[in-house]
């Protein structure tokens, strides 16, 4: 595999484009940039990543119901930032775009439900804008979080405000699992998807462009996702599908990087993926699990060869599980993932399941309030991890048994600067 670095994201996004110039996985050999950071380096300049995850799809986090004045929406999201101060932690990761919409006024998309519960319809003031201010006064990073191409929680475009891309675009929707998404493998939807995300990058002082796990939607059983008519118009020269779906997700990646870092070069490009690549028993190179699931076969996302090749600045695996779990042992995981990206250069933070604690039908250890203290323990053994992140807001604020409490008392002694 052909490596690209960071002096290659400086580029435009065509001047990416010719690095698949042949059908499949070729990419361009640049000296990466990425790599020269060295490992580690959060750990050796005092420096760690303390984050939370601030979820608005379905009003998981924040705004607690749609239809709050602009003043209550103003004062809820404020009091989430006060709280990650309490808790020392450094950043924040505020969902800005779930579903094809958007939380500032977006010339590409219309506003998110989550705020008035009418889409389209202006909330009367600009939360991207109010989050980013607020933020870093009060010493926090504010990372935009973005879903490329989840368009709806439902399966019926009607319901969608008139003037939404997804009704004015019938072609590039696929209904599946009960939601609506964007075609990945359509070019011009690629493009659209970028150029909605641009305008954020362009207008508004944001630390980092945060993407999760979505690309191709998770497998639901007995159902397929669409995509044979447009694989027979753009999928000549790859050996099978899947191979397709990983070049058009590889393409959004390289594109975005290429994108930011031409707009604004400080602006970091990060990923949550979910925690498991590949198994070993399907890939010698993958980890020792037996998740259901698998980044590279699943989702179409090659999130191993994003770091290994320094395409994106940080990665944030979910590592979503507890110690000694048998399909996926967070003691297997944490290594596996310090060892890929060893020696790129990309930053590695552990995504941790907050949300897991106490919560009713959880394996015993999650009842354990000492549990994700343990998890930060363990994770120090590797200089190669540079923090954590955790999932998600509501959670930091309610602290499940005191696990959250007792993760600052026991590994945030004082506030620290993130990563550079």
């Amino acid at each position: 595999m052909g490596r690209i670095g960071r002096r290659g994201f400086v580029a435009t996004a065509a001047g990416v484009l010719a690095a698949f110039a042949t059908a499949g996985d070729a990419a361009a050999r640049v000296p990466s940039e990425a790599a020269s950071r060295g490992r580690g380096r959060g750990r050796r300049t005092g420096r760690e990543f303390r984050g939370m995850w601030l979820a608005t799809v379905g009003n998981r986090d924040w705004p607690s119901r749609p239809g709050l004045t602009a003043d209550r929406q103003r004062a809820e999201l404020l009091a989430y930032f006060d709280t990650a101060v309490e808790r020392r932690l450094n950043a924040v990761v505020l969902q800005v775009r779930p579903t094809a919409d958007a939380l500032w006024p977006s010339p590409h998309e219309p506003w998110s439900q989550c705020l008035t519960g009418v889409q389209g319809q202006d909330p009367g003031w600009d939360p991207l804008g109010t989050a980013v201010r607020e933020a870093h006064r009060r010493g926090l990073e504010l990372h935009a979080w973005f879903n490329p191409y989840r368009v709806a929680g439902h399966t019926d475009p009607s319901r969608l405000v008139e003037t939404h891309p997804a009704r004015l675009h019938p072609d590039w929707v696929i209904a599946y699992g009960g939601k609506l998404y964007y075609d990945p493998g359509i070019p011009e939807v690629r493009r659209f998807v970028e150029d909605a995300m641009m305008d954020a990058v362009v207008r508004y002082d944001i630390d980092a462009v945060h993407f999760d796990d979505y690309f191709y939607p998770y497998p639901v059983p007995d159902q397929v996702f669409d995509d044979d008519a447009t694989f027979a118009r753009y999928g000549d020269g790859f050996p099978d599908k899947a191979a397709w779906r990983r070049d058009n997700i590889n393409r959004l990646v390289l594109e975005m990087a290429a994108r930011i870092k031409a707009a604004k070069k400080h602006v970091r490009f990060g990923i949550s993926p979910f925690g498991v690549w590949r198994n070993a028993t399907t890939d010698p190179l993958g980890s020792r699990t037996a998740a259901g699931v698998q980044t590279y076969d699943d989702l179409h996302a090659d999130t191993r060869r994003w770091v290994r090749e320094g395409w994106i600045d940080y990665v944030v695996p979910q590592v979503y599980w507890n110690m000694g779990f048998p399909p996926a042992d967070y003691e297997a995981l944490v290594p596996w993932w310090a060892e890929v990206a060893n020696g790129t250069g990309v930053d590695l933070f552990i995504g941790e399941a907050l949300y897991k604690v106490g919560m009713a039908g959880q394996p015993e250890a999650w009842h354990d309030p000492a549990e994700l203290s343990r998890h930060l323990t363990y994770a120090k053994r590797y200089p190669a991890v540079g923090g954590h992140c955790y999932f998600s807001a509501m959670e930091v604020v309610a602290d499940p048994i005191g696990a959250m409490t007792r993760v600052v008392a026991d590994h945030y002694p004082t506030r620290v600067r993130p990563p550079a």
